[in-house]
């Protein structure tokens, strides 16, 4: 399962972190990120260990999305070594995700 991460405890938790973080900004209205969800816990478990797999509630944290610059959810980026590396934005496959996660945060 991914976990909740907050405006307070993001940098000590995504950009501290010692391995790759993949963080999906979300809201609870939104479609498709609802429908994503069940993706990015199935994903959360499958990567346990070597990767770290946060959501942050755009409607509740706003001050960590305007920082990134996300207009568009649902917004997924890879964070290695306390930078952004990869984005992608809207509804995606597991697939497309999974290619992302390998490529980038564990190249």
């Amino acid at each position: 399962m991914s976990s909740p991460v907050t405006d307070a405890d993001f940098e000590s938790i995504v950009l501290k972190s010692s391995i790759p973080v993949l963080v999906d900004f979300w809201a609870p209205w939104c479609g498709p990120c609802r429908a994503m969800g069940p993706v990015i816990d199935e994903m959360a478990d499958e990567f346990s260990g070597k990767l770290l797999i946060v959501k942050m509630n755009v409607d509740e944290n706003p001050a960590t999305p305007t920082k990134y610059g996300i207009r568009a959810i649902p917004t997924l980026i890879i964070f290695k070594d306390g930078e952004a590396i990869e984005q992608l934005t809207g509804a995606v496959t597991k697939n497309t995700i999974k290619d992302m996660l390998t490529q980038k945060a564990l190249a």
